[in-house]
């Protein structure tokens, strides 16, 4: 009968204790189950006769969810709502609600009734979801420079609470300025899940830099992390402010090239046709931007233009020069030429630009056009003019053969190192190459032919005094020339009587020096003489001495 009153005295404290004033906030997911905690869990008093969850209805009312005695294992459910299926109890007295909602956004209070006191533990439920990742609709197809525009529309749906929207241009976000950017955003509920759907719009004012600019929108929920969509570029329309005209044929041109020209213009979209001027005549090519003249000569040369259809003011220049290269040379080929005589090379030339001339004679490079005005042999030889200016060369040749009757400049002899043979050498001019012939035979016949110039050279042993004879022989004549060459017996000879021919000049200079010495001792004493005041004849000693030296001579 005790335990009656006391529950009856807790019903009444029930009904007459309003929820507690300090009350705990939770924050739960989206279409998870919620767990609301009862003070903590700290809710097992002494005396506990049960615990009961109620909660605040839509209109303010009181509703009853569960009612959990501790002798009972599972808790009674006294909900008749939506509820009635989701709601239950957890072992630390925890309210747990599943498939968490929007609607579940509400106060629920835990009620602990012991035998002696009654407490009320209120907790709010906020329900979060985080929105879809952002997506720009409605894009614009293009951008007009210095025209504001609407460029899309940013959506970021079904969250809890709304998302705030940021446009960004290159990762830096776009601030409204009410003139150039304009950025409007609206939130909108949906009636069934109370899920809120953020919207923003954004008009631009586009500028020609804007071709390559990164639009994109960001999402900033307390949730987090922040949500970015996907980058978008707009093609930004412009008139076309300046037209260009390339020579895509590469430089330099020279007769029978193709010349291709390019006209461009900076508009977006880029015309497609085009006036092109080609000196003076005006051709009109549709859908290409591209004209080729092919085979050009120096005649085509000159001032070339294009611009636009519509406006003709709009054009641009080009000045295309035609390479060319003209070159003459003479004489040219094979050259006989007579040594001695003279030659006048020229070499006319007629170009687009100044031209660089080399000369090399054998390989050997020149310093100035060849000039031959009394020929040698040593200037006949393979000649090679190279003429050229950027991207065309020309060469030409001759080749100088000087030719000339044989001419023996010498002939001479000497001994060999041996000192037992005779060397005789044999120089020689004239072209073609002369052949020898020697008077006598030998050995060791040696020839050498450079530039006109013969050498040869035949080694004899003669038995007695000779005279040899050198003979040089070509097409255009001969000429031969005679030394006399003696045995080694005579050698010998000649030169003891060389020996004894000395001897006696010797003598006959010693003999004269005397002679010259004593005239000039005469001479010298009868100048002194003079200086001391005597005569001429001298002392009478002196005349003395001189008759008996007289005498003794």
């Amino acid at each position: 009968m005790q335990s009656v009153i006391y529950l009856f005295g807790a019903l009444i404290a029930a009904l007459m204790f309003s929820p507690g004033s300090c009350k705990q906030t939770v924050t739960a997911l989206y279409g998870e189950t919620i767990e609301v905690p009862c003070n903590e869990g700290n809710n097992k008093p002494e005396g506990l006769i049960f615990t009961k969850w109620k909660y605040i209805k839509d209109d303010d009312s009181a509703g009853d969810l569960l009612v959990k005695h501790p002798q009972k294992d599972e808790a009674t459910v006294s909900a008749t709502d939506g509820y009635k299926n989701r709601v239950s109890i957890a072992e630390n007295s925890s309210l747990l609600i599943a498939q968490g909602s929007l609607a579940d956004q509400r106060v629920f209070t835990c009620m602990v009734v012991s035998l002696t006191n009654l407490e009320e533990y209120s907790v709010e439920v906020k329900v979060y979801k985080i929105p879809s990742a952002p997506v720009i609709k409605n894009k614009a197809k293009e951008l007009e420079n210095g025209k504001l525009t609407t460029l899309g529309e940013c959506v970021a749906e079904s969250g809890n609470p709304a998302a705030d929207l940021i446009w960004m241009k290159n990762n830096q976000p776009l601030m409204d300025d009410g003139k150039t950017i304009i950025i409007k955003s609206t939130v909108t509920k949906d009636p069934a899940t109370h899920l809120s759907s953020t919207s923003s719009s954004l008009q631009y004012t586009a500028s020609k830099e804007d071709m390559a600019s990164q639009f994109t929108c960001m999402a900033k929920h307390v949730l987090g992390p922040d949500q970015v969509s996907s980058a978008e570029i707009f093609p930004i329309h412009y008139p076309t402010e300046k037209v260009s005209l390339q020579v895509l044929s590469p430089s330099p041109i020279r007769e029978g090239d193709n010349i291709t020209l390019k006209c461009q213009a900076d508009g977006n979209p880029p015309p497609t046709s085009f006036n092109f001027n080609i000196k003076g005549q005006r051709v009109t090519v549709t859908n290409k931007d591209i004209y080729t003249i092919t085979g050009v000569t120096r005649a085509d040369s000159g001032v070339y233009k294009c611009s636009l259809l519509n406006k003709d003011e709009m054009e641009s220049t080009q000045i295309v020069t035609v390479s060319f290269l003209d070159v003459s040379l003479s004489p040219k080929g094979n050259v006989v030429k007579k040594v001695g005589e003279s030659l006048v090379v020229s070499l006319e030339k007629n170009s687009s630009a100044e031209a660089k001339v080399t000369w090399t004679k054998d390989k050997r490079t020149l310093d100035k056009l060849p000039s031959f005005s009394n020929l040698t042999y040593s200037e006949a030889g393979l000649y090679e003019c190279d003429v050229s200016i950027e991207g065309i060369r020309r060469t030409f040749f001759f080749k100088l053969t000087v030719e000339g009757t044989p001419k023996i400049r010498s002939l001479t002899k000497h001994r060999s190192t041996d000192g037992k043979h005779k060397v005789l050498t044999c120089e020689a001019e004239g072209s073609p190459q002369p052949d020898v012939l020697w008077s006598v035979n030998g050995t060791n016949d040696q020839m050498s032919y450079v530039q006109g110039k013969a050498t040869y050279k035949l080694t004899v042993v003669p038995s007695k005094n000779l005279t040899v004879t050198c003979e040089v022989t070509n097409k255009l004549g001969s000429d031969k020339k005679d030394i006399s060459v003696f045995s080694h017996k005579s050698e010998g000879g000649a030169e003891q009587a060389k020996v004894i021919v000395g001897v006696v000049v010797g003598l006959i200079i010693a003999a004269a020096l005397v002679g010259l010495i004593y005239w000039l001792y005469i001479k010298k004493s009868r100048q002194g003489s003079w200086k001391t005041g005597e005569k001429e004849a001298g002392t009478s000693e002196e005349s003395k001495k001189l008759e008996e030296n007289n005498h003794k001579v």
